[in-house]
């Protein structure tokens, strides 16, 4: 079993703790004043902040959690933490959308008129206050789903407080309430789109799918031109968490080698596998001659 660690990005748990208090202050205050207000987008915006609220808090966990080391009932550790809070972020996000389509359809045909003052100082205030918080994840979400998750749930509440801060000033200024419907359900299609993309991500980590940038037909051609190596077969490719990609395989060798010299040829494998396909994680079964499935796929 070989272990190449590359992690050059160690992500700060600490400034996902700081974007949790800061929404903590950020919903109050929008609930507060849509319902003083009677707007629908600010209470929306409220609601998908809380929901954030709570993602961030999964997320703080599950980033706590993977840290944790493996023991003998865990061997893997925790690792999966965050890909679980990952597909639970996105899987809210798309809950709070259809939420929001229906009160908006609802609040459509039945406009309010709406203290559009109130919302326009409260929209701002959204918007420097995740505005802030996405500037601090933004380098970890480049690196982490699970702070990735994180940050779109932020950054889907920066632009939902820019579009609560242009129904705000339209309604100011003209009137228009029925544009408050209107930004509820652009916010609602936006948190259904980014959230259905990282569902589907975290999704295939869990189910083990090999990795989109993995091609299994490139790493057989590449293994068999290494001398000594007749088939790599019974071959399986997959993400435990975003820093560990796994491969394990048989190897049916074309001579009856020495284990010494199996340890050679496993090295030159391991070296190709990692610097041209970023695995960091081989494990491989010897053969010579066994009478077994020599498919590069076998199904179970």
């Amino acid at each position: 079993m070989s272990h190449n660690h590359n992690h050059n990005h160690e992500v700060q748990g600490k400034n996902l703790l700081f974007s949790i208090v800061l929404n903590v202050v950020i919903t109050l205050a929008q609930l507060v004043g849509g319902i003083v207000s009677g707007s629908l987008a600010l209470i929306s915006d409220a609601l998908h902040n809380f929901s954030d609220v709570l993602s961030l808090v999964f997320s703080f966990v599950a980033h706590k959690l993977s840290r944790r080391k493996a023991s003998l009932n865990q061997t893997f550790g925790l690792k999966r933490a965050e890909i679980l809070a990952a597909f639970v972020n996105a899987a809210t996000l798309i809950i709070v959308a259809f939420i929001l389509i229906y009160g908006a359809i609802e609040r459509f045909f039945n406009p309010q008129a709406i203290e559009s003052k109130l919302v326009i100082w409260l929209a701002l205030l959204g918007i420097v206050v995740n505005g802030f918080s996405v500037l601090l994840l933004k380098n970890d979400a480049d690196k982490n789903l699970n702070m990735k998750s994180a940050y779109l749930h932020l950054l889907t509440d920066m632009m939902a407080s820019v579009a609560v801060l242009v129904g705000g000033l339209l309604m100011l200024f003209y009137e228009i309430y029925w544009i408050d419907s209107v930004m509820t359900l652009l916010i609602a299609i936006y948190l259904i789109i980014v959230g259905f993309d990282l569902l589907k991500k975290a999704t295939k980590i869990l189910m083990l799918f090999t990795p989109d940038t993995i091609n299994i037909k490139e790493i057989i051609k590449e293994v068999h031109k290494i001398k000594g190596v007749n088939k790599l077969h019974h071959i399986h490719v997959w993400h435990l968490n975003e820093e560990e990609l796994h491969l394990e395989a048989h190897l049916d060798c074309s001579e009856d080698i020495k284990m010494s010299e199996f340890n050679n040829l496993l090295q030159e494998i391991e070296g190709i596998l990692f610097e041209k396909f970023g695995i960091n994680h081989t494990n491989i079964q010897p053969e010579f001659k066994r009478e077994d499935p020599k498919d590069y796929i076998v199904q179970d």
